[in-house]
């Protein structure tokens, strides 16, 4: 089995039409087929179901995508690899991140590598954590940076801890609260809190924090982005805590004042996380390196 007929798998496994995928491949109809014919007598099973003009991939064919993924994506790094070797001024780094950490701690990192290696094409795919493990898993990214309160499989996947991110409770500046130094969980009894959706990490740590507290908050509104929340907190629908790394802007302006919340502290580790067998690129070592940087600048 050879990187071609990969490929044709997997342009097909998308469009799921002969005529299509041999536009997108450059080939002729008859060569799709011979292609996939041929992978599926190599496999044994049928990886298509052809049923009238429609095409659908077979049980086994959904099966074999994300190892057909892998190879795909191994192949490309290996190739990226070897020559950044040489030199790198060439080449593209591929990596995941949660939203908090896409959107705000790491383009301040990413300014300093980008000056550094100008030439170095950054991909960074910001997305939800289970689509970011996924990615991972299919070798479509190199490693994630994300929250350490994500759950994964610790026996194939190593993390590093670089930062420490304090959350606090923020409310708008014309709320009862923003008048007092410091608050308690009982002033925050018959507040609305606006917090993620169920299967968010943060939720998950806030909630078991305030289990462990004794607290339950009366009421949620939930809102699934950031942004969203500071916003809903503008407008006074609720209060909520957040990274108080992703509101300086906000505070500053006056939007938003944060509030400490008597003898609790929330925080969480931001971590970069890989296979446990993964050797990096010389690029992702470079940036690897300035998050660990970033771990010693702001842990003194």
């Amino acid at each position: 089995m050879n990187f071609s007929k990969l490929q044709t798998f997997l342009t097909l496994s998308e469009c799921l039409n002969f005529t299509e995928a041999a536009e997108l491949l450059y080939c002729s109809q008859p060569s799709v087929s011979m292609q996939i014919q041929s992978m599926e007598a190599e496999l044994g099973v049928l990886l298509f179901d052809r049923i009238g003009k429609k095409l659908y991939l077979t049980k086994q064919g959904e099966e074999f995508k994300p190892y057909a993924e892998q190879m795909i994506n191994l192949l490309h790094s290996a190739k990226d690899h070897i020559r950044q070797l040489e030199d790198l001024s060439y080449g593209t780094l591929s990596f995941g991140a949660s939203n908090f950490v896409g959107v705000y701690l790491l383009p301040m990192i990413l300014r300093n590598y980008s000056k550094t290696f100008p030439n170095i094409k950054i991909n960074m795919s910001i997305t939800s954590s289970s689509h970011l493990i996924h990615m991972l898993e299919s070798n479509k990214v190199e490693f994630l940076v994300l929250s350490d309160r994500v759950l994964m499989d610790e026996s194939r996947f190593e993390r590093k801890t670089f930062y420490e991110d304090e959350l606090v409770l923020i409310v708008n500046p014309l709320h009862p609260l923003a008048a007092k130094p410091v608050c308690t969980l009982q002033d925050l009894a018959n507040e609305t809190f606006i917090i993620k959706p169920d299967k968010s990490a943060t939720r998950g740590y806030l909630e078991g924090k305030f289990e462990e507290l004794g607290f339950t908050p009366p009421k949620y509104l939930e809102i699934s982005n950031l942004e969203g929340i500071k916003q809903a907190v503008i407008h006074e629908l609720g209060v909520s805590i957040v990274s108080n790394f992703a509101i300086q802007q906000e505070i500053k302006s006056g939007l938003i004042v944060k509030i400490p919340v008597k003898g609790v502290t929330f925080t969480r580790g931001i971590c970069y996380v890989y296979h446990r067998q993964k050797h990096f690129s010389p690029a992702a070592k470079q940036l690897v390196s300035l998050l660990d940087q970033f771990y010693d600048v702001n842990s003194n």
